[in-house]
């Protein structure tokens, strides 16, 4: 069909001139006429007629509802499993996900063959860490099934809280609950010997990266607070190793508080829970022990003292931020907590030192145990690089175990360096700095002016103090401050690489200088380095199966008597034998009093204690003096004798 096409171009310029002219409703609707206006055009170019052009019965169209139709579908809302694998995945590469799962892989490697086997097997040596196996289990044991009776154990019969004769581990009886026996206690140590120097490290990154350090920063301290050489031969202490807690509250109460030491206090960033958290977590380290619980104690005590002050001089003169009632109620509530901890783990101790007041420590055992200046330079023999080598030096220490506290070579150059080149201030640095030299100076105790002015007045005014005896555990301290000088170094040079990496195209670092950074994280490793002993534990004897107490074992003595309390695990028996920090007078007598036995004096003995059942076992029994207990007759002593595979069975 024939059409002019100047008709299309004349119907339109009328319709947009009819537009023009129209009121506001019909200005609303011009897309609309313009639509029409068309197949209109089209009438008219073929019939000639008048063109009207009538609004739309719609709604006026805002500018920007006329390009809607223009835009992108908008996308349905994602599923609720969608969104749940999506946080999943976000958690998967956190950076707190990553560094738990790093620590443990780096702790099981650190510490390996602890968990090759772990039934059998135990660090360090068989005497401490058998006790502690024996802690664990029956703390586990008794909460389930007399809690009153927690601090009278089975071990030391007759005496009365003997579980507080030494430190109890008592934070990790929920492990306890879980199994039975000696095997089952093996296996519980290893894991938490493993777990101890994971937590530790994942404690200290997670304290420098709060105050404000790289993420490369907070692997270096980690690695040389969790892996210090002076710590291979406290491996056989688990309750001093188990310091992860420690960094951890720490963190949890600066993160809780919006303080780091790189930024200061920001009061946005305040977390009431994260506060609260980290008072709970003071707390179970704090039931762990008294021997690096109650240090960090009075430490968490100055901090506050001092952050009060602080806080209340800014007060006074007007510059005070923000702190929030319920931060302040969750402080109080949470310092309650804390200290209501550790004053009922205390009360037993108290009440072992009025039973026994010569367990008290005195100044002259501290000054046995006190190392001299070179014991900052010298690593224990467990130390893979520097053992052999520091060998002479070690000859001659009065206690090696307690006097080789070097932090680390590497430690301490890159904690100098930090001194000079750093991201935190120049007077954080020497804060942390003096906090390094005063920890030292008190882990040597007496060595440093015979300690009148350094470690007697602790020893003297301090509650407490007087029952840690090795002062050159505190050395923990200097490392840790050590730790936090070296990620200010290395988190400096970081931030330097990259600000460099930003010129670059691509704008990274290249290969060489990220390897540059990870040369300071292989250095505090490689000091970690060692070869502690894994000896195979005596296996338990029949006869602690099956025999009830009380019950003395045959021989006995102080190290020996600690596998026996391992071996009670089966059935947590009465047994008079028991090893600890130190020896009571009645166990010491009933040792000397039962050497001849079996006679009547040492019968008569036994049973005015109580004790119905006497277990000689007889592989031990060569080289003491119940080397021939088994073979005399005992029918006219009113006893009997049961003869088993491997031991003999005297009732009484």
């Amino acid at each position: 069909m024939d059409s002019d096409p100047t008709a299309y171009i004349k119907a339109a310029a009328a319709v947009g001139a009819g537009s023009a002219g129209a009121t506001a409703t019909t200005a609303t609707t011009a897309t609309t006429a313009t639509t029409a206006a068309a197949p209109a055009a089209a009438s008219a170019a073929a019939g000639g007629t008048d063109i009207q052009v009538k609004p739309a019965d719609q709604k006026p169209r805002t500018p920007e509802e006329r390009w809607s139709e223009f835009a992108t579908a908008q996308e349905a809302p994602p599923s609720r499993p969608v969104r749940i694998l999506r946080a999943v995945g976000r958690g998967l590469v956190h950076e707190y996900t990553l560094v738990i799962v790093a620590a443990l892989l780096v702790a099981v490697a650190m510490t390996w063959p602890t968990l090759r086997y772990p039934a059998y097997t135990i660090p360090q040596d068989i005497w401490d860490p058998t006790l502690q196996a024996w802690q664990m289990a029956w703390s586990g044991h008794i909460l389930l099934t007399d809690p009153a009776n927690l601090w009278n154990a089975n071990t030391f019969f007759p005496e009365k809280y003997s579980f507080a004769f030494s430190d109890s581990l008592l934070g990790y009886a929920p492990a306890g609950m879980i199994g039975t026996g000696p095997e089952a206690a093996l296996i519980r140590y290893n894991i938490m010997f493993v777990l101890a120097h994971a937590l530790t490290l994942i404690g200290a990154y997670a304290l420098v990266r709060q105050l404000g350090a790289g993420r490369i920063g907070g692997a270096v301290a980690g690695l040389a607070f969790t892996f210090a050489p002076w710590r291979l031969a406290q491996e056989g202490h688990l309750h001093i190793i188990s310091a992860g807690g420690i960094p951890l509250a720490l963190a949890m109460l600066a993160r809780g508080h919006g303080f780091s030491l790189r930024h200061g206090y920001r009061p946005e960033r305040r977390h009431v829970g994260w506060a609260v958290g980290g008072w709970l977590v003071a707390a179970w380290q704090v039931s762990l022990g008294f021997g690096i619980g109650l240090p960090f104690a009075y430490v968490l005590a100055l901090v506050v003292l001092v952050s009060a002050i602080v806080y209340g001089i800014r007060t006074v003169l007007r510059r005070r931020k923000p702190f929030g009632k319920k931060l302040l109620i969750a402080d109080l509530i949470g310092g309650a907590i804390f200290a209501a901890v550790g004053a009922l783990i205390a009360l037993p101790y108290f009440r072992v030192t009025e039973l026994h007041p010569y367990a008290q420590r005195n100044i002259a055992e501290i000054d046995f145990f006190s190392p001299p200046w070179r014991s900052l330079l010298l690593a224990p023999k467990e130390s893979l690089p520097w053992g052999d080598l520091h060998e002479p030096a070690r000859e001659g220490l009065p206690w090696p175990p307690e006097m080789t506290l070097l932090p680390g070579f590497a430690l301490y150059a890159l904690a100098l360096i930090g001194l000079l080149f750093s991201v935190w201030k120049l007077h954080v640095r020497l804060l942390l700095l003096a906090g390094a030299v005063v920890a030292a100076v008190l882990a040597l105790g007496m060595e440093v002016f015979d300690g009148r002015y350094t470690y007697v007045p602790l020893f003297d005014f301090l509650p407490g103090w007087n029952g840690i005896r090795t002062p050159g555990r505190l050395i923990m301290w200097t490392t840790l401050f050590l730790g936090i000088l070296a990620a200010g170094a290395v988190s400096e040079f970081g931030r330097r690489a990259h600000r460099v990496a930003r010129t670059r195209i691509p704008s990274w670092p290249g290969p060489w200088l990220r390897a540059a950074m990870v040369i300071p994280v292989l250095l505090v490793l490689a000091e970690g380095l060692n070869r502690t002993a894994h000896p195979v534990v005596p296996v338990q004897p029949a006869a602690m199966r099956t025999v009830d107490g009380p019950m003395l074992v045959l021989p006995t003595a102080e190290l020996s008597d600690m596998h026996v309390m391992l071996w009670s695990t089966t059935t947590f028996q009465q047994v008079a034998n028991g090893g600890s920090g130190f020896t009571p007078r009645r166990t010491a007598e009933l040792r000397k009093a039962a050497e001849t036995f079996p006679d009547p004096v040492s019968i008569g003995y036994l049973r005015s204690l109580g004790i119905r059942t006497v277990v000689l076992l007889r592989d031990s029994a060569p080289g003491t003096p119940w080397e021939r207990a088994g073979d005399v007759p005992v029918e006219s002593l009113g006893i009997t004798r049961e003869d088993l595979e491997d031991s003999v069975v005297f009732r009484l």
